[in-house]
């Protein structure tokens, strides 16, 4: 159709195109924004609302008090640790000292050195037993850090189980709050995609065809882009599901169209060729004739030959001669492309009568076809078929 278009119409049509774009990238970053904020209409999930928060509190105390007594039980641990070492390493700092004096006393033989002896044995069995205290402090804080790390555990895995079933509950309401905000996604999006839909049907030929297109163009992204994604997915059920039912519902409107569009080609090649033309449009027809189709049946036909007048698939007329000089000329143009003559409104001219400016019967004008012998390209009788 664009080659039967004045060049500044075709720039002027790119241009509302444009507008048509701009106007839907327009309302397609507003719906977004609109789309985006919906989510924020769902209070958000805390784990907290889904526990009994007495219990929860309560085990939380004890989680809190037992990791505490286990802090201090591992700081107490490791002082009794160093008081240990401590211990140890004056017992045998103790130990070492009183064997070198035993060696010296068993070399002089001295008698006056035997109370010595004595308090020096005391002394090292002192530092013997507070050793073994060090160690008893040790092992019982041991103990102490294990009770309480037990407990810790113990009460940590009570909070968790507690809050497992919280968990399970949230999860819950989160698919109930992800299906209400596909189902406010689905009722801003569906009505305009039906709108949409009622444009394309009526309006989109309309004066206002931009703004059509543009919210047309909205309405398809707005549905198939900002809402499909949200689709709520039961292990992909939901999905799937609602993929085979768009499919079906595109393949059935598809399949009733062409119906409907194969009927109407019969019924409109079964008029008459005069009713046909009166049903073509002037761009429709120069259109499908620069695509090397019949204007009526929309199937090939070679038009190039120069010989081909008419349809050979519906009889429609394709090229006639024109009035006033007799070149052959698209039967669908308004003026003759060789002198400028308008072209005659199709079944104004009787069968037989000559038009207007033609040379009288029995005068043949310089080379033309010797009488009785029809024009190149022209078919016997093809006037009294028109």
């Amino acid at each position: 159709m664009s080659k039967a278009l004045r060049l500044s119409e075709k720039w002027f049509r790119r241009g509302l195109w444009l507008v048509a774009l701009v106007f839907a990238s327009f309302l397609i970053g507003l719906g977004g924004t609109i789309v985006g904020d919906l989510p924020k209409v769902e209070a958000p999930l805390q784990l907290d609302d889904f526990l009994d928060r007495d219990a929860a509190q309560a085990l939380r105390g004890q989680v809190k008090e037992a990791r505490q007594a286990e802090q201090e039980a591992q700081t107490a641990l490791e002082q009794a640790r160093l008081q240990h070492a401590k211990a140890r390493s004056e017992t045998q700092a103790e130990r070492e000292t009183f064997s070198n004096w035993l060696a010296a006393r068993r070399a002089t033989q001295r008698a006056e050195h035997d109370p010595e002896v004595i308090a020096r044995t005391q002394a090292l069995d002192a530092l013997k037993a507070q050793e073994r205290r060090a160690q008893q402090a040790v092992q019982a804080q041991d103990q102490a850090l294990l009770d309480a790390r037990q407990a810790a555990q113990a009460a940590q895995q009570r909070l968790g189980r507690l809050e497992q079933g919280g968990y399970e509950k949230m999860a819950a309401e989160r698919r109930k709050v992800e299906l209400r905000v596909f189902l406010y996604r689905l009722a801003l999006t569906l009505p305009l995609l039906v709108a949409a839909g009622w444009l394309f049907a009526k309006k989109r030929k309309s004066t206002w065809w931009p703004f059509v297109w543009g919210f047309i163009f909205f309405a398809v992204f707005a549905f198939f882009v900002e809402l499909v994604p949200y689709l709520p997915s039961y292990g992909g059920y939901v999905r799937y599901v609602v993929g085979i039912v768009v499919t079906a519902l595109v393949g059935r409107y598809a399949i009733l169209a062409l119906n409907r569009y194969l009927e109407r080609q019969k019924q409109a090649e079964a008029l008459p060729e005069q009713e046909r033309r009166k049903e073509l449009g002037y761009d429709v027809a120069l259109a499908r004739l620069a695509k090397g189709v019949c204007p009526g049946c929309e199937r090939l036909v070679d038009l190039k030959d120069g010989v081909t007048d008419f349809c050979p698939h519906c009889g429609i007329g394709l090229f006639d001669r024109c009035g006033a000089c007799g070149t052959r000329k698209s039967a669908f143009a308004r003026f003759c492309h060789a002198c400028g003559a308008g072209a005659a409104p199709s079944g104004m001219a009787s069968p037989g009568a000559a038009p207007a400016g033609a040379v009288p019967s029995g005068m043949p004008p310089a080379g033309a076809a010797p009488t009785g012998t029809p024009p190149h390209g022209a078919m016997p009788g093809a006037a009294g078929n028109r």
